[in-house]
């Protein structure tokens, strides 16, 4: 799909009498570039292999192909495209995608089809995934559709209003119960997801659009109507029940021994080792990943799971290249932010959230969501809100 886009951009830059590059889109390549720098004085001063951010840069620009690809495609198939309607698809995606898990896990034949075209790993296999949708990768992209699902119920007009709620909060649960099998770190996106239901609550004064207490009403409703279902499945059928026992290990512990305890949470905590050295604080160790699978010339000690045994995302971009390159890093992602809250001024406290979301999930994981970022970077500003803002400028 990236080389696809690389052929469009082309072509759309041919028809243009003057192409330019955005400015905005420009200091994101030199951003890019900077973490891809400082990820390549990692990697060639500790002699290490391990180019996971030395090529970034390239990452960046197949996100953004790729992404400009589905963008246009939707443009096609609707004649427009806007924040809201992207969400919508990334929700119909995620969606799909629980679904998908279910089935894989239900349906042997399925099963053995998506093995045969992905890579599955061992940890995997012990638990849900979909296609291409697996651990906490999967859980951050499913946090993002959680606080999506928020946004676009928060824009439903009074008018037919009924069925839209409803469908958004059946997708919520779904990826909210569902999208925990598979990771656990979906629960960050449903605590965040719920937190800005609640800000939205409190700020509600419009009258075109529906009132959200009516939202949260239904919601409750709902979730009382499924709960026998849930307790159902979790009786008859094994495969749910270990399922859901995982997702919701914490509320299990409480119930039956009275005290919240997560298996992962007790592994987390051992997981954060600091350096012990300047040089790795500053520049790194030059590892992202774990050298003893990845470096063929690695011999030093081995640790279970990643570089120095920690899967904390603030700790591996410190080991991987210092803490100049997690300011680096950081301040990209930042970059990312700033652009979208100022093109898509409606929408801000909404990316504002998810930018927020990205940095309370490298507590627990190192995951990047410039693959969700580059979708809403590719929609086009809308003139008609340019034209607006300079206006309200002028008279000002």
């Amino acid at each position: 799909m990236a080389g696809l886009g690389l052929v469009v951009i082309g072509v759309q830059m041919a028809k243009q009498k003057n192409p330019s590059i955005n400015a905005d889109f420009f200091k994101l390549i030199l951003w890019a570039s900077l973490v891809s720098l400082i990820g390549l004085f990692a990697v060639v001063f500790n002699d290490t292999s391990d180019l996971e951010y030395a090529t970034y840069i390239v990452s960046m620009f197949v996100w953004i192909s790729a992404a400009y690809v589905v963008i246009t495609w939707i443009k096609f198939v609707h004649g427009t495209v806007s924040v809201e309607l992207l969400a919508k698809y990334i929700v119909a995606v995620s969606v799909m995608q629980c679904v998908l898990a279910l089935a894989i896990d239900s349906y042997m034949p399925l099963k053995q089809l998506v093995n045969s075209i992905m890579v599955v790993t061992r940890v995997m296999e012990t638990r849900l995934y979909g296609m291409d949708a697996s651990l906490d990768i999967a859980g951050s992209r499913f946090s993002v559709a959680l606080v999506l699902i928020i946004y676009l119920m928060s824009q439903i007009s009074k008018k037919n209003s009924i069925y839209k709620i409803a469908s958004y909060i059946i997708a919520f649960l779904i990826i909210a119960i569902v999208g925990n099998m598979i990771s656990r770190t979906t629960t960050v996106g449903v605590i965040i997801a719920l937190c800005y239901f609640i800000f939205l609550l409190s700020r509600n004064q419009d009258n075109s659009i529906v009132n959200l207490r009516y939202i949260a009403i239904l919601f409750v409703g709902i979730l009382i109507c499924l709960l026998p279902f849930l307790c159902y499945l979790y009786q008859v059928n094994t495969s749910f029940h270990e399922n859901i026992r995982f997702a919701f290990e914490g509320f299990f512990s409480l119930a039956e021994k009275g005290r919240w305890e997560v298996h992962s949470n007790e592994m987390l905590k051992d997981m954060y080792i600091f350096p012990d050295n300047l040089k790795t604080w500053f520049v790194g160790d030059g590892y992202f990943d774990n050298p003893y699978y990845a470096d063929k010339y690695y011999t030093g000690p081995a640790w279970g799971g990643y570089y120095k045994g920690t899967d904390v995302g603030y700790l591996r971009f410190i080991y991987y290249f210092g803490l100049i390159g997690l300011f680096a890093f950081s301040t990209f992602m930042l970059k990312i932010g700033q652009i979208l809250m100022n093109r898509f001024h409606e929408e801000r406290i909404m990316f504002l959230i998810i930018i927020l979301l990205n940095f309370i999930v490298w507590f627990k994981v190192s995951t990047d969501l410039f693959v969700v970022y580059a979708l809403f970077l590719m929609i086009p500003k809308n003139k008609d809100e340019e034209i607006d803002k300079r206006l309200k400028f002028e008279r000002a």
